[in-house]
């Protein structure tokens, strides 16, 4: 009876534990409510690594909380992935408010007006979690 309660314990720490993750990503979720994804292909010749750093002020913009830039991941070939891009930014803002700042934020025009030309094309996907 006693290595059976044992037992119990050991399993309920375990998966209290183990689940303490998942709960804490679920409340980051819940502070960062909206998630712009930004999409750059670049025009031939441009150096993707000096774009990757200019790219790195919008991350500064104050309504940012937080921020990632990439390449595209050496996943398989499939007919759903798109791997044509040259560099990605995802950023998360706690409201549509502060979203709706950062586009007016003179980080991120500066940016655009420095850079602008160095693409063919943008696409932009947003979403609200």
């Amino acid at each position: 009876m006693k290595s059976r309660r044992k037992f119990i314990k050991k399993v309920a720490l375990v998966s209290a534990t183990t689940s303490m993750p998942m709960v804490l990503m679920a409340n980051q979720a819940v502070e960062d409510k909206m998630i712009h994804q930004v999409f750059f292909w670049l025009n031939e010749g441009e150096d993707v690594e000096n774009f990757m750093r200019e790219a790195s002020v919008l991350g500064k913009c104050p309504t940012v909380a937080k921020f990632f830039i990439g390449q595209p991941a050496p996943t398989e070939a499939r007919d759903v992935v798109d791997h044509s891009y040259q560099v990605a930014c995802t950023l998360f803002f706690k409201s549509l408010e502060d979203q709706s700042a950062y586009q007016v934020e003179p980080k991120h025009l500066e940016f655009i007006e420095r850079n602008s030309a160095k693409w063919n094309k943008v696409k932009v996907y947003d979403f609200m979690i």
